[in-house]
């Protein structure tokens, strides 16, 4: 097959986005997204918001299972308990080495420009910050007294601790636990196949969650906050494509040009929904699949990114928080900002990868420098597209720690990282079943117990 056929599906993701933008604009500018008129409520609200909604949920049901069969195989396939020590702490280490110099960056940045500085405006909109729990509580809950529930819940650090103590135990069990191994093997294959099926229809998913975002935004919001946008926007970028490369360069020495060609299908799910916890079942596809990471590191340091790594999110706390002390005319000083840098660090530590929760740090952290909470009102309006811009920067360092982990490791495929067409979805084949593998299936349903496999063959396989 055709390396154009393989990369229709990266192809028609982009177009969607593309089309979602033109179209969520022309919407915009005829006024159609006021509440009354039909676009908004039958197509906007309607139609966009139930399509988006639904591919969203399609990608949050994968992330449990996913997680959890994908960790059981990689702390099986490790072998070594120290070795899984080693992935873990060098994650956690790159995680919030990333996040202080992403929350470093974005403050110089910010003051360096002085955005808010003679802004004497005060925000219609009210913001009831949240109430986030200590951190103690945040360790202590990483230990799920009820794992079930942890999974209904999807919290995954919870989830995470009782998959990679499950696979220990395993490991402890020895021979007797094979079969369950193997089992656990083909289930997370059959994840990576559901995947491939959700996958399918992200093209015209994307197109209604952009279109319905871009709608709802408005260009006047923009324009009148046009200086905090930019800033924030140029302090992501700066941290996607300077300081993540960097890092990645410096500790790997693989290339940031080809990383940032293979993670661009990442970006673009990440952007679309928002939550870095949805994107997980893509970003372990890629990093496994793409950039050729053995999924004994995969399997950890991914959903354990999407949980902790909130590198996006950091650069807009430590924006927000100069353009705010701006607006209000507070000094924060050295001591204030070194603060701001510790805060946003430890409040990353547990956060859930879900949509919004960047207002939730960020009032934790208005808190501690005695900034006024209400203040988050004067940037709630465009932190829906910042939050989906911010996300795609989270994803990014999720996929660039877990390189330099695997790199490290002796567990990344040098091979597969440098093959351009390596793992590229051809979602033509995606529901596509063979037929003999439809009656070899059939066969084994309706034949009665012993008849495919006779005593003798069995004892031979067991022998």
């Amino acid at each position: 097959m055709s390396s154009a056929g393989k990369t229709s599906l990266t192809t028609k993701v982009l177009v969607g986005m593309g089309l979602g933008i033109a179209v969520g604009l022309a919407i915009n500018l005829m006024g159609q997204n006021t509440p009354g008129t039909f676009v908004n409520d039958y197509v906007v609200n309607g139609f966009f918001l139930a399509v988006g909604s639904m591919f969203i949920n399609a990608l949050k049901m994968l992330v449990v299972p996913l997680v959890i069969f994908s960790l059981i195989c990689g702390v099986c396939g490790i072998g070594d308990i120290r070795a899984l020590g080693r992935v873990g702490g060098k994650s956690f280490a790159l995680y919030m080495m990333t996040t202080a110099i992403a929350i470093a960056t974005a403050i110089v940045i910010a003051s360096t420009f002085g955005i808010g500085k003679g802004m004497n405006q005060v925000s219609e909109a009210e913001f009831s910050a949240k109430e986030a729990p200590p951190l103690v509580q945040v360790l202590i809950d990483i230990i799920p007294s009820n794992p079930i529930r942890s999974m209904a819940n999807g919290d995954m650090l919870p989830v995470i601790f009782f998959s990679i103590l499950f696979g220990i135990s395993m490991l402890l069990v020895g021979k007797r636990a094979r079969s369950f191994v193997e089992g656990a093997e083909v289930a997370n294959e059959v994840m990576m196949k559901m995947v491939n099926l959700v996958m399918a229809v992200a093209p015209y998913a994307v197109f209604a969650l952009i279109a319905k975002a871009v709608a709802e935004l408005g260009i006047d919001l923009l324009a009148s906050l046009a200086g905090y946008v930019g800033v924030l926007v140029a302090a992501l970028m700066i941290h996607l494509f300077v300081t993540l490369m960097v890092v990645l360069k410096v500790f790997s020495g693989l290339s940031p040009a080809m990383f940032l060609k293979k993670i661009r299908n990442v970006q673009v799910f990440a952007f679309s929904t928002a939550s870095s916890n949805a994107t997980i079942p893509v970003t372990m596809r890629t990093v496994t699949e793409r950039f050729g990471v053995n999924n004994s590191v995969a399997s950890f340091t991914v959903p354990f990114g999407a949980t902790i790594n909130m590198d996006g999110t950091a650069i807009m706390q430590g924006v927000a928080t100069v353009f705010i002390a701006n607006v209000y005319g507070v000094e924060l000083g050295l001591t204030g900002y070194l603060t701001v840098i510790l805060m946003s660090v430890l409040a990353s530590i547990g956060t859930a990868g879900v949509p919004g929760v960047g207002l939730i740090m960020l009032s934790m952290v208005f808190a501690q420098v005695g900034l006024p909470i209400e203040g988050i009102g004067l940037v709630l309006g465009v932190d829906r597209l910042m939050d989906m811009i911010r996300t795609a920067v989270n994803v990014s360092g999720d996929a660039t720690v877990s390189c330099i982990v695997a790199k490290g490791e002796g567990k990344l495929n040098q091979s597969i990282f440098d093959d351009t067409d390596a793992g590229v979805v051809d979602n033509s084949d995606s529901f596509h079943i063979d037929e003999g593998v439809q009656e070899e299936m059939a066969k084994v349903v309706e034949a009665p117990p012993g008849k495919l496999y006779p005593e003798s063959k069995r004892e031979a396989e067991h022998s």
